[in-house]
């Protein structure tokens, strides 16, 4: 380079750490990244692959921004990856180790600098995704123990991420027919671990997936107390990684769980985005499988709506058993208020845990709440607990929990799921595209809502009472029949695509 090329260079190293920030800057581009600016293109040169497909991905914008800010115009961007002495080299595809290690780096950036990042652009194809900022937190102990410790120490360090507290136990699990499916297969897991693996357990929030979990853990400890057992979350497994790659040594990590009889891993949306994670869960996961180890995992949401977890993790996890958990049912709540009313030691008469299991329809954390709440109020009030004080206390909480669901909330739950335009359920379109979530939509309507038959056929087209009388019926057999739907360029179960119409409903 000339000299004036080298004054430019510096320039836009100068103008390059203003957009970035001084500290990223320095740890992508400080002494890894060389730059040099022939009159007609900019070089960028790397040490390897993994930092050419970072930086080309999440700053090639800002770079530019830089140019044009130093040179009024954008020069050619040649990203290459070069030798120590600024040759270019031949590089294969990153490896699993190179993912490591770009993860790292950026996990150095976030400890040393906890401000959001100033580059906003997203990764491209390749790149790896920058750790959360929940994965700098200190390690977290697992929640593992030895053949002679007892059951109760468990989670004796607060810093585990279970404070001490003592497990739950199928004991306490309230079996309904929303849940039966899972507990059975958690039984068996008991039994027989290895023979069902991996047991994938998912449903929405509250639904007692964590609660079967900790059951799982705790029966499988007491039957067999000289195996290795470990229960932690997706996000504990992701800083217990990330802690290994920063020093405290990858192979003693994998030693760890690799050499488990049982993994639990809770939480399992949350490796969504973070691929060097998923690489070595994956690898984990091959490795216990191999031996005929027992893997359970706990989701929010089935393994064909983890597709951000990539093929080869999803494919497996759909290799074994795959257990959905719905939200209690009217019997199943029941059992649950009357458990927990025992367990709070709550004097409840059988009409106020009716009135209780019948208006909080959503999760059990809803009913302890409630169950709390009467018990505070009977003590603040100096009064027995009977059913006009619980629909006295619990009034406010039943009318914010039932949210009344309208026409147009479920047009546009369904247009969101099924990728549609908004008010194309209203049209004369009748291609199975619209028809067929417009079918849904009604069927919803009529769950969901209070609307006559007639005022549902207005909304959607103006049609008569007797077409969504039809539409129900049809949705029925198709739920009986286990037809499938295509639409929006996949293939769905009719009750997979149900619940996700109903969840995009709760959220608003």
């Amino acid at each position: 380079m000339t000299r004036d090329d080298k004054e430019i260079v510096s320039a836009l190293q100068d103008a390059l750490a203003g957009k970035v920030g001084k500290k990223r800057y320095e740890l992508w581009f400080g002494t890894s990244t060389r730059l040099s600016f022939d009159g007609q293109s900019l070089r960028i040169g790397v040490p390897n692959r993994c930092f050419l497909d970072w930086i080309r991905g999440n700053f090639r914008v800002r770079i530019a921004e830089a140019c044009e800010e130093v040179l009024g115009c954008i020069p050619t961007l040649d990203f290459h990856v070069e030798d120590g002495k600024g040759d270019a080299v031949r590089q294969e595809n990153p490896s699993p180790q190179r993912e490591e290690a770009v993860a790292q780096r950026e996990l150095e950036f976030a400890a040393r600098d906890r401000e959001p990042m100033s580059d906003n652009a997203p990764p491209q194809s390749g790149s790896v995704p920058p750790p959360a900022p929940a994965a700098v937190q200190p390690a977290l102990k697992i929640a593992a123990v030895s053949a002679d410790d007892a059951l109760e120490s468990r989670a004796a360090d607060p810093a585990g991420g279970f404070g001490g507290r003592k497990f739950s136990s199928l004991e306490t699990f309230v079996a309904g027919a929303s849940n039966k499916l899972a507990l059975t297969s958690a039984e068996m897991v008991i039994r027989q671990p290895g023979q069902i693996s991996p047991l994938l357990i998912h449903g929405a929030t509250g639904v007692g997936k964590t609660h079967l979990l900790e059951g799982l853990w705790t029966a499988f400890r007491k039957r067999a107390r000289n195996a290795t057992a470990v229960y932690l979350s997706a996000e504990q497994f992701t800083s217990h990684f990330l802690e290994a790659l920063r020093g405290s040594g990858l192979p003693s990590f994998r030693r760890k769980y690799r050499g488990v009889s049982l993994l639990i891993l809770d939480d399992l949306q949350f490796l969504v985005g973070k691929r060097a994670t998923q690489i070595e869960l994956l690898h984990t996961v091959d490795t216990l499988m191999r031996e005929r180890r027992q893997l359970v995992f706990a989701a929010d949401r089935s393994p064909a709506e983890l597709a951000e977890l990539g093929p080869e993790l999803t494919t497996r996890l759909a290799s074994g058993m795959v257990c959905r958990i719905d939200p209690p049912d009217y019997a199943t709540r029941l059992g649950i208020v009357a458990q927990l009313s025992r367990r709070m030691k709550i004097e409840l008469p059988r009409d106020a845990q009716e009135y209780v299991a019948a208006k909080l329809t959503n999760h059990a954390r809803e009913l302890s709440g409630a169950l709390c709440r009467l018990r505070a109020t009977g003590e603040a009030l100096g009064r027995p607990i009977t059913l006009a004080l619980a629909q006295e206390s619990l009034a406010e909480m039943i009318h914010h929990g039932s949210r009344a669901v309208r026409l147009n909330d479920i047009e546009r739950a369904v247009c969101d799921v099924f990728g549609l335009d908004p008010s194309s359920l209203q049209t004369d379109d009748k291609s199975s595209r619209v028809s067929h979530p417009r079918m849904l939509a009604m069927w919803l309507a009529r769950k969901h809502t209070r609307a006559a038959l007639s005022e549902i056929g207005r909304y959607f087209g103006r049609r008569s009472h007797s077409t969504v009388v039809s539409a129900q019926k049809r949705v029925d057999r198709w739920m009986s029949s286990g037809q499938p739907l295509h639409l929006a360029e996949r293939t769905w179960e009719v009750d997979e695509a149900i619940r996700q119409v109903e969840r995009h409903l709760a959220a608003g």
